[in-house]
């Protein structure tokens, strides 16, 4: 399977961080779609309130996800996050680049009201391998 990222030169760049406007996926046999992740622990434990814990518990669960379907970050090829409030978009970014570390997927951030209200973010995602 191979990635291509994609940022067609007559759009616009991304914006605030390392990621593809577009990701071409060739040679892939199978995709994994992850449904919201959330800032919470298997074991039930409480939802942290710092916002940058909670971006990382959300990373991890959605690392959970893709171990338990045999893939790695380096499958992802969509991500969606959905912040509680737009105040938290440098922070999230932070996080986001240190989880991925340069991997570059198509990315949309969504501020909206999230289910709960303790939650501050979501991750959904979309892999390929």
């Amino acid at each position: 399977m191979k990635l291509t990222p994609i940022n067609a030169p007559d759009a616009p760049q991304p914006v605030g961080g390392s990621y593809a406007q577009a990701v071409e996926v060739t040679g892939a046999s199978r995709l994994l779609f992850i449904s919201g992740q959330i800032p919470a622990t298997a074991e039930g434990a409480a939802v942290p309130k710092d916002f940058a814990d909670q971006a990382r518990l959300c990373w991890k669960n959605v690392i959970a996800q893709l171990t338990a379907a045999g893939m790695t970050l380096d499958n992802l090829v969509q991500v969606r996050i959905f912040l509680a409030d737009r105040k938290h978009i440098a922070d999230y970014r932070a996080v986001r680049n240190e989880v991925l570390q340069g991997r570059q997927v198509s990315l949309t951030t969504i501020v909206c009201d999230i289910f709960d209200e303790a939650w501050l973010l979501e991750i959904e995602a979309v892999a390929a391998a």
